[in-house]
């Protein structure tokens, strides 16, 4: 079913509050991640927002949906959507990272409900949905899990250990976004100050572990939508969505820049960043 104007414009809206969101709250705690959370905002929130059956008020719902955030160090991202969802009080960013905060720098499903998985140690996450879809397929259970990957992540070998358990149970009921920013913090530096990729092609590796896969422009809401639900219909083989993002998406001085992988915005970046923000989220 296509989504209505309003709809589109209510998704746009809650991603430039969740990026507002990220940037405030790193500059607040004076630490965090910045590029990966703002490359994730917008399938995030159409996870959240549009695709999950999910009950905020019910954190521990037996049937409910699953995430798993491999890219753990993007968990920013994920609380700032959280709150907006009513699973925890938006004022509480502002403990973010501090000592017996229930928000750390990488997600403990210990300390805050509606978390799935304790993630951090890359390419481990992929493993634990792996898990929680086959124990969906063993109990008869409808629910699907859905995981995010970075793109730095997949170069963990456990990665493809995963992938390719996923594709002998057949696990048509986990669905893996693939956050294609094509950046990561680390590697060669170039003459112009680029960076290679951290994957080349990465559909042709996933096709060679035998799994169901689309590629989507990632700050798309109508594409990111649409994958998501191709890949529910989807019978027989896991899907992976690739979805090309930008890495410091909606903030130009952060796009395309490594540096700002995990970077602290001075006042007058935060202030410009927020004025960016509130544009292109009206746009």
């Amino acid at each position: 079913m296509a989504l209505t104007v309003e709809k589109l414009k209510q998704l746009h809206l809650t991603a430039a509050s969740v990026r507002k969101l990220i940037i405030e709250t790193v500059h607040y705690a004076n630490a965090g991640h910045v590029g990966g959370p703002l490359s994730a905002a917008d399938m995030l929130v159409a996870l959240y927002f549009e695709l999950m059956n999910i009950k905020p008020e019910q954190p521990n719902w037996e049937d409910r949906d699953r995430f798993v955030l491999s890219k753990g160090h993007s968990a920013l991202a994920l609380y700032s959507v959280m709150a907006l969802r009513g699973y925890l009080p938006e004022e509480e960013l502002k403990t973010f990272d501090t000592i017996d905060s229930r928000l750390q720098a990488h997600p403990d499903m210990n300390v805050l409900p509606g978390l799935d998985m304790s993630t951090g140690s890359l390419g481990q996450g992929i493993s634990a949905a792996v898990g929680m879809a086959l124990a969906a397929k063993l109990q008869g259970k409808s629910y699907t899990t859905y995981c995010m990957v970075g793109d730095g992540e997949i170069q963990e070998g456990q990665v493809w250990e995963a992938a390719d358990v996923a594709y002998r149970y057949g696990l048509d009921n986990l669905i893996v976004l693939m956050d294609y920013n094509k950046l990561q913090q680390y590697g060669w530096e170039a003459k112009d100050k680029s960076r290679e990729r951290p994957v080349q092609n990465p559909e042709r590796k996933w096709e060679a572990f035998g799994w169901n896969v689309i590629t989507i422009d990632g700050h798309n809401f109508e594409d990111i939508i649409r994958a998501c639900r191709l890949a529910q219909a989807h019978t027989g083989t896991p899907t992976v969505v690739v979805a090309e993002t930008v890495k410091g998406k909606g903030v130009s001085f952060m796009e395309n820049a490594y540096l700002w992988h995990s970077k602290v915005p001075t006042d007058q970046e935060l202030e410009r960043a927020v004025n960016e923000i509130s544009a292109g989220g009206l746009s």
